[in-house]
């Protein structure tokens, strides 16, 4: 494979990820926590590096798509020990609301979301039956395409 089609694999499968998070929000009616919404980012700049990787023929450029892949499994495993107990979140957002005591029910009415956010602790199953959140999912598909970005960027495309 040359690397012209490493990097454009390498973008197709990466906005795979975030595409198919977005159709079960659409079809499945999940919702998206915001450690969830993080792993998307670093996919997009993925896709983004890989294309500019095909255009250049950059080595350097897969290699960094093929990292920031891999950025998007770190936070996937933050957000899997989160949903597991392992650690709090370090998000506020992924935290429900506590009241401070202070003030009337309306006014900690009035200071909640107009739509709450789903939990970060609570997991998202994808496939029902199958135990695996779609962090963990996410996790073990980020750690294959990143690495296997990293071996066709140290292999330059050859095949």
């Amino acid at each position: 494979m040359t690397l012209r089609r490493a990097a454009l694999a390498l973008a197709l499968l990466a906005a795979a990820a975030p595409l198919l998070a977005m159709a079960s929000e659409g079809w499945l009616g999940l919702a998206p926590c915001a450690l969830c919404l993080w792993q998307r980012w670093p996919y997009w700049l993925a896709v983004a590096l890989a294309l500019a990787a095909a255009a250049l023929r950059s080595r350097a450029l897969l290699a960094l798509a093929g990292v920031a892949v891999l950025a998007s499994a770190a936070i996937a495993g933050l957000h899997v020990g989160v949903e597991q107990h392992w650690w709090p979140s370090p998000l506020p957002s992924c935290a429900a609301p506590v009241s401070t005591g202070g003030g009337t029910v309306d006014d900690l009415m009035r200071s909640l979301a107009a739509k709450p956010a789903k939990p970060c602790d609570a997991p998202a199953f994808l496939i029902p039956g199958l135990p695996v959140s779609m962090a963990a999912m996410n996790l073990v598909y980020a750690l294959a395409l990143g690495g296997w970005a990293l071996w066709a960027a140290r292999r330059g495309g050859r095949a």
